[in-house]
């Protein structure tokens, strides 16, 4: 039976599907199953995959809608430009004029000819951001935790990871065959029994692996007793601050500085792709550590240098993080209005994060509740099985600085009606709890 029969046969057809019954295929056969399985999800109107945006990344874009066959305008909840940076006037005119002066791009990687002073004026002003001293970019933000990961890990060393950790970090850790063990998430007492598990194996070295901010689930890691038992063990701690960056802190500038750690974590990974809103990653730690993995992050080694316009789009935002204040109290002003109108409707948000998940009730068709969403014009990006267990299956919310208060009144609108469309109670465990 091909996939299109089966999907349309009513059974509960998903990737893991297609993963699972694809190993045993030729890949003629299995590229042409899964083509068929997509092409079931589009006569469905439940393929929202890859949706044309054909405008600046807003509050508003304008997406061509296939069903339809025409381009309208859509309000953007499923993006990470978190602080509104991707059509800022002044990053624009900043990359304008970097353009005139470094042209759009380098041609080689970092160690040969693609080190210009604005990538070292860059990492310095990261470090200063992250309280360390000094950084290193990379092309990507997965390169940058698969260059880090598999540079510093070595076959005597030991990797205690929460086991919500991005897939970057999982395939840095099979990149250089890690030894290692999830401890479950945010559970201090659990990553407690995990190092004692670790002391005993005696590895040369003991990395504890944790998120700032889960993209899934919004929440912050307890930094604050995760730092102070990694002392206590002698362990090196790995923070992947993609999501923290920009968006928590005081200033901004991540999940060290909300909690007043700067300088007390060892090594920080960021990325350019959320609150920057472009391309890149970057890596924060002590001097010698970055010195050795300019020569030992292979994604680092043997990728070509990020472009004067990527540069030049990152030192604006960190102008705008540093003078214009209205930013960061306009996005957290949004973030709190957004979780007070989902709780006034029977959510249990309480998030300090741009993003909000909600949980889809077992009861409701996640493909046919997105394309509700896409149907009244709200961008909104829906999670999955196999990507989450079926009962843990979201919607996964961006707040940004660009949105105005009436986008969010649209939004918690159209959520309050797809509920109840599908006659759902909101019960207060339908949510995904952040801190």
């Amino acid at each position: 039976m091909s996939a299109k029969q089966e999907y349309q046969g009513g059974e509960n057809f998903d990737l893991r599907d297609i993963l699972l019954r694809g190993r045993r295929m030729p890949l003629t056969d299995r590229v042409n199953f899964f083509g068929e399985f997509l092409e079931s999800l589009s006569s469905n109107k439940q393929m929202l995959h890859l949706r044309c945006i054909s405008s600046p990344s807003d509050r508003e874009v304008d997406v061509y809608d296939e069903y339809l066959g025409i381009t309208r305008k859509m309000l953007m909840f499923g993006s990470n430009n978190y602080l509104g940076f991707a059509n800022h006037p002044y990053i624009k005119e900043y990359v304008k004029q970097t353009i005139e002066k470094y042209g759009i791009g380098i041609g080689g990687p970092p160690l040969l000819n693609g080190y210009t002073k604005i990538h070292k004026e860059l990492e310095e002003r990261l470090a200063s951001l992250k309280g360390t001293e000094d950084a290193l970019i990379f092309s990507s933000g997965y390169g940058a935790n698969v260059g880090l990961v598999s540079a510093v890990v070595g076959p005597d060393d030991y990797v205690v990871y929460d086991q919500y950790s991005h897939a970057s970090f999982y395939d840095g850790m099979k990149m250089c065959s890690a030894r290692g063990i999830h401890f479950l998430h945010n559970d201090v007492e659990n990553l407690k029994a995990k190092l004692e598990d670790a002391r005993k194996i005696n590895p040369r070295n003991i990395y504890v692996g944790v998120e700032g901010v889960y993209s899934m689930d919004g929440d912050i890691a307890p930094l604050d007793e995760i730092v102070a038992v990694c002392k206590q063990y002698d362990a090196i701690l790995l923070v992947d601050d993609a999501h923290g960056t920009g968006t928590i802190g005081q200033h901004g500038g991540g999940s060290s500085d909300y909690f007043g750690l700067d300088g007390e974590v060892d090594i920080v990974m960021g990325t350019f792709s959320k609150s920057f809103a472009v391309t890149g990653g970057f890596v924060a730690a002590a001097k010698p550590v970055v010195d050795y993995l300019r020569f030992f992050a292979r994604s680092y080694m043997f990728s070509a240098s990020i472009s004067p316009i990527t540069i030049a789009s990152v030192l604006a935002g960190l102008d705008l993080l540093e003078n214009d204040p209205s930013i960061l109290n306009t996005f957290r002003s949004n973030v709190k209005y957004a979780a007070k109108l989902l709780n006034n409707i029977g959510f249990n948000v309480a998030s300090e994060t741009p993003i909000i998940p909600l949980r889809v009730p077992m009861e409701m068709n996640i493909r046919d509740a997105a394309y509700k969403f896409h149907e009244r014009g709200i961008f909104i990006n829906s999670i999955e099985y196999p990507a989450v267990p079926v009962s843990q299956q979201r919607f996964r919310i961006s707040i940004t600085a660009s949105h105005t208060k009436e986008d969010i009144n649209k939004l918690v609108s159209v959520v309050e009606e797809i509920w109840t469309e599908y006659e759902t109670k909101v019960p207060e465990s339908s949510v995904l709890k952040a801190m």
